[in-house]
């Protein structure tokens, strides 16, 4: 008789990996379910048997990925998937890997060796207007003039005086990052920006570096900061499977 649960279970996906290299696995993966690899020709899915048709992100279970994601990359050059992919059988898994074969491999080949290393700068000060207002002079002097007036500052004022600060903001932000990554990229095969998530974020940078230049991306941060007085500080950490250099997009 068969199992039933077995036969009816899923494989969820945590990266796709060249077929060629064979990463040490585990039960590690979502409720401690055993990591393995299905081939099909040149690429391979690193899966877990699953009985669940989906899966909540719930906290252990995004550990679980994450953690699968990165103990592959250890020995790996991995594409990862994002959170919450299963297909229905090997033979699902293996369809993925041959419509998509050509699209996996290239991407593969543009991130082997390398692993993603990131960056965050922010301005490390009490209040991020009042140094806008010390280091930017027009903006001083509209700030004095709105909030001289006897009236009281009227709504447009408020806005024409944040326009202002936002403009000297994107421009600061712009200018800054300009010099950090003149700095960092002869340590980086591709450097991505990202959206700053804060108000006091200078950038928020991807870096993709290779396996053996993470010293000299680390000496590069350092030469960089050295480039900047104590009102910023620098965090980098990693290393973190290429993220954002690579798309996995599975219909499943």
């Amino acid at each position: 008789m068969k199992n039933k649960n077995l036969h009816e279970s899923g494989r969820y996906l945590y990266a796709i990996t060249d077929a060629t290299e064979h990463p040490v696995c585990g039960d590690i993966g979502i409720n401690g379910a055993a990591v393995y690899t299905v081939s099909q020709g040149p690429v391979a899915a690193v899966v877990s048997d699953i009985t669940e048709k989906r899966i909540r992100p719930e906290r252990k279970n995004l550990v679980a990925h994450h953690t699968v994601v990165k103990r592959m990359m250890e020995e790996a050059t991995v594409l990862p998937v994002a959170f919450g992919a299963i297909a229905d059988s090997p033979k699902a898994v293996r369809e993925i890997l041959k419509e998509n074969r050509d699209v996996f491999v290239d991407q593969l080949y543009r991130v082997h060796g390398k692993v993603e290393m990131g960056l965050r700068v922010v301005w490390d000060v009490p209040n991020i207007f009042e140094y806008f207002v010390n280091h930017h002079p027009e903006l001083a002097v509209l700030r004095d003039e709105v909030m001289g007036n006897q009236r009281g500052p009227s709504q447009a004022d408020k806005l024409e005086l944040g326009r202002l600060f936002d403009r000297l903001l994107a421009q600061d932000r712009e200018r800054h990052t300009e010099v950090v990554v003149e700095v960092l990229t002869p340590h980086c095969a591709d450097i991505k920006q990202n959206q700053p998530r804060e108000e006091r974020e200078v950038m928020h940078l991807a870096c993709l570096v290779g396996r053996d230049a993470q010293k000299g991306f680390e000496d590069g941060v350092f030469a960089a900061a050295n480039l900047f007085d104590n009102n910023f500080a620098f965090d980098f950490n990693g290393p973190w499977a290429p993220h954002h250099f690579v798309h996995v997009a599975l219909e499943v």
